[in-house]
């Protein structure tokens, strides 16, 4: 049995080239070609093909996962492999985000190619040891930013309302003699209030402590 493909690019050069040299497989049978993101999800939907091979730039800079992430939910049956010129790191998590099957530079091997559409159709696709690295690399940096998220708002809750309100009034850019004068108190009140918020965050100056908050978008929590 031919595994049915679906070609989609908008560059009419590429979609030849694609169909030509697939067409020439006998395993391959490409059922139809697409210019665009949604022609690509209409036909997808309407022939139902084995695997779609997707461009990622058509209609958009992200048109292909867009139109690989509508054509899972509606027929997750569906396999997708993407094409792209840029071997871009945040595109490629986009994509697997997406639920696509594979992801493939259009600078790729013929053998590449034709490995990618029998392992996706064989449910035997493993990631490429680059991918896999990235993937892998990127799940680190998140675990590392949800650890560094949940130290930092441990260390928040701990807070008084006072320390926290004078931080919030040191990101909203007020020195310390302003901040005073808003909360009617002496300025070496306001030292003291500091000096205890860096002890706590294990900080030498204000700035890095907003630093950290801002980085970690602890005032799109708690800010208006």
């Amino acid at each position: 049995m031919s595994i049915r493909i679906l070609i989609a690019d908008d560059m009419p050069d590429i979609r030849e080239y694609f169909q030509m040299i697939l067409s020439r497989e006998a395993a391959i049978d490409v059922v139809a070609v697409a210019g665009s993101g949604k022609e690509a999800y209409d036909m997808a939907i309407e022939l139902t093909p084995d695997i779609v091979l997707m461009d990622i730039t058509m209609e958009s800079q992200l048109s292909g996962i867009d139109a690989a992430s509508r054509i899972k939910a509606e027929n997750p049956r569906i396999k997708i492999i993407i094409l792209t010129m840029h071997d871009d790191d945040d595109i490629l998590f986009q994509a697997f985000s997406a639920g696509v099957d594979d992801y493939l530079i259009k600078d790729s091997s013929l053998l590449e190619v034709i490995k990618s559409i029998q392992d996706v159709y064989d449910n035997q696709l493993s990631l490429r040891p680059s991918i896999s690295k990235k993937i892998q690399q990127e799940f680190t940096r998140l675990r590392g930013e949800k650890e560094r998220l949940i130290e930092t708002l441990n260390i928040i809750s701990k807070l008084t309302n006072s320390e926290f309100e004078i931080i919030r009034a040191c990101y909203m850019g007020k020195k310390y003699k302003q901040i005073a004068k808003d909360r009617s108190v002496e300025e070496v009140t306001i030292r003291t209030h500091v000096n205890n918020i860096l002890r706590k965050f294990e900080k030498r100056r204000m700035k890095e402590v907003v630093k950290l908050l801002d980085e970690t978008d602890i005032f799109k929590i708690y800010l208006p």
